[in-house]
């Protein structure tokens, strides 16, 4: 026959309602008892019945991720590996289990945020970035079902959120590029509708400007997070009459494709031009030369994402705590970013 939560009890000396609570991680049961409970759990090999859990609760333990594109080209960025594996860490740590929806256009997100939410099925939603006038955005907050935001919302800043301070992060990148003598900075940037995009080109626009140092639209290239993109700005940037000494990359991955463009231009870096580039995944220190990257935390964010996200789900949830967490930021200086001649 099965364990049930009455034999647990019994032998750890509890009652079964401690056996339920400490299920349940409720507060109020001390560290101490805990570890006892779930000690003789595994030992009497007890697996409570969640489903069985859920429809008293009327919670899943689950949680849900929504792609914000194709998983196939999502994932030829390591950032969403890395945020997802922040994610998942903390999510299995308190005891939630992760559902990955994907999407590739709004309207399908829509619809698979939709069967979710309306059958009940996850606790909660996080959202992997953030757009302008987003409609899972909207549909979320119109039936007031608890998700978080990677990033930040123009429209609500109210909204549960977890970002890096993305404006003072390019501010600073840029600042390194100025300080190292570069007068000519150009700027690669993400789709213009991702609000990451738009606030890292506000604080490279602002150092600039701070500098007194001219913002020539020429000089700014919009693209895909896609090594694609950085080759297809090299071949813009590079071949105009005057061309920046340095640039500044949205990502990574990006600049991996600025690196790729640059021999079939005759061109070296960081000798004849420097780059500074976002996120520090580790292909940024492999690469050649290795690329002076702002690490914003991806990990920590998706760890601080599922965690805020649970906190609020939570029945005891704290109404008063912040909805706005900041992971802080810092540029690590490789041999890509050099002294302007």
């Amino acid at each position: 026959m099965p364990v049930t939560i009455k034999d647990v009890a019994r032998e750890a000396g509890v009652s079964p309602s401690t056996v339920s609570r400490v299920l349940s991680n409720h507060p109020r049961i001390s560290a101490a008892t805990a570890r006892k409970v779930r000690e003789i759990m595994q030992e009497m090999g007890y697996h409570p019945n969640l489903m069985a859990k859920s429809l008293v609760s009327r919670t899943t333990r689950s949680l849900c991720v929504v792609l914000p594109k194709p998983a196939e080209e999502l994932f030829l960025n390591l950032f969403f590996m890395e945020l997802i594996r922040g994610i998942v860490a903390q999510a299995a740590h308190d005891g939630y289990d992760v559902l990955i929806s994907p999407g590739a256009s709004a309207t399908e997100e829509i619809e698979a945020v939709a069967r979710l939410v309306n059958g009940r099925r996850v606790d909660g939603v996080i959202l992997l970035y953030s757009r302008r006038d987003d409609p899972v955005v909207e549909f979320l907050r119109e039936r007031d079902f608890p998700f978080v935001l990677v990033g930040r919302s123009p429209q609500y800043p109210d909204v549960r959120s977890v970002d890096t301070d993305n404006v003072r992060a390019a501010y600073d990148a840029a600042n390194h590029l100025i300080a190292l003598g570069h007068t000519r900075i150009g700027f690669v940037g993400g789709p213009p509708e991702l609000v990451v995009s738009a606030d890292r080109l506000e604080g490279y626009r602002r150092a600039l400007a701070e500098a007194g140092l001219p913002v020539r639209g020429e000089w700014i290239v919009e693209g895909e997070f896609l090594q694609d993109s950085g080759v297809r700005a090299m071949s813009l940037l590079m071949r105009l009459d005057e061309r920046p000494s340095a640039l500044l990359v949205v990502d990574d991955f990006v600049a991996l494709g600025v690196l790729r463009g640059l021999p079939e231009l005759n061109l070296r870096v960081p000798q004849d031009l420097s780059l500074v580039s976002f996120n520090n995944l580790a292909l940024a220190e492999l690469a050649n030369p290795p690329i002076s990257s702002v690490d914003i935390g991806i990990y920590e964010l998706g760890r601080a994402a599922s965690g805020s996200l649970i906190a609020a789900v939570q029945p005891a949830a704290d109404e008063q705590a912040p909805k706005r967490q900041i992971v802080p930021h810092r540029l690590i200086v490789r041999q890509s970013s050099g002294r302007a001649d």
